[in-house]
Formats: C-alpha cells, structure tokens, sequence
C-alpha cells in the first residue's frame, strides 16, 4: 500500500475512533457506573488521548467547525476511571511509535 493509502486509512479509522471520546452522554452514564467498566472507560479515552486533544483544540480555535463537542477528560467519574486513563496513556499511540523507531 502506498503512503497515501495508508494515511487515508489511518485518518478514516482516527475519525471512527474520535466518535468514542470523552464528554458524550453514554461515556458520561457509563463513568458512572461500576469500577470495570470506568477503568475501562479510562483506559480507552486514554488510548485515545492524543486524537481528543487534537479535535479539542480545533473546537476551541473554530468553535462552529465541528458538529459536536467533547472533552479530554470525563470529569468526576472515580478512581477507576483516572487509574484506566493514565493507563491508557501510557501505552497510547505515541509510545508505541517511538518504540518502534528506537529498534529500527
């Protein structure tokens, strides 16, 4: 596959991906429920991390750009959630493509 292909797919996935960030009413609903599920929930939206921040930060430079709103973070949800999400950080994306430029 060429570059081009391979950045159009990665952007296509990214944009699918983005539709499970922080601040949505069902992420919202299920960082209040049990402790498995907000780790979890922690986990992803720190996986995800690097991509939410992205979009945050072009809703605030161009507030009407975007049909929807989100957060980086799900606010007051719990221990859980925020031991997930730093989880979650820790093996995002970016690790693992400074890792893998480490070796090769």
């Amino acid at each position: 596959m060429r570059p081009i292909g391979k950045i159009t797919c990665a952007l296509i996935v990214l944009s699918m991906l983005g539709a499970c960030t922080a601040g949505s009413a069902e992420a919202h609903h299920m960082a209040q429920s049990g402790g498995l599920s907000q780790f979890l929930l922690g986990v992803w939206h720190g996986l995800i991390a690097p991509v939410t921040l992205v979009v945050e930060l072009v809703d605030h430079v161009a507030p009407h750009a975007l049909p929807w709103t989100l957060h980086f973070f799900e606010k007051d949800s719990g221990v859980f959630y925020d031991l997930g999400f730093y989880l979650g950080l820790g093996g995002g994306p970016v690790v693992y493509v400074n890792s893998r430029r480490r070796r090769g």
